[in-house]
């Protein structure tokens, strides 16, 4: 955990968030800014700051992120596949758009904000 992180701080219960998963390695939680209906995302309590720095030892970790994202996905109301779906998105580093200096995966459905009709 690191002291002055965010997401370390809402994984430790010091700043509220709406909470749509636990367990004693993950955390997902509705993103305060939602860029589509659906749109939470699935942080590693373990303080890894970007995909950059992910190692081996990480892979098992990872892998249970991954997996929960369609369970969640669709418990959070996203539409089943292959008519409905998200998408999955992890942002790293300034130039990969990532804000906040913690991996997080978030995941997005429902309308299709990124596209222009």
């Amino acid at each position: 955990m690191s002291a002055d992180c965010l997401f370390c701080k809402i994984a430790a219960g010091e700043i509220p968030a709406r909470r749509v998963y636990e367990d004693d390695d993950i955390i997902a939680f509705h993103d305060i800014n939602p860029s589509a209906p659906v749109h939470f995302l699935i942080v590693p309590k373990m303080h890894i700051a970007s995909m950059a720095q992910l190692e081996e030892k990480h892979a098992a970790l990872m892998g249970r992120i991954m997996t929960l994202v369609p369970r969640l996905a669709l418990e959070q109301g996203s539409q089943p596949y292959p008519e409905g779906g998200f998408r999955v998105i992890i942002n790293t580093g300034a130039h990969g758009g990532q804000e906040v200096p913690h991996l997080h995966v978030h995941v997005l459905g429902g309308a299709h904000p990124w596209k222009h009709e």
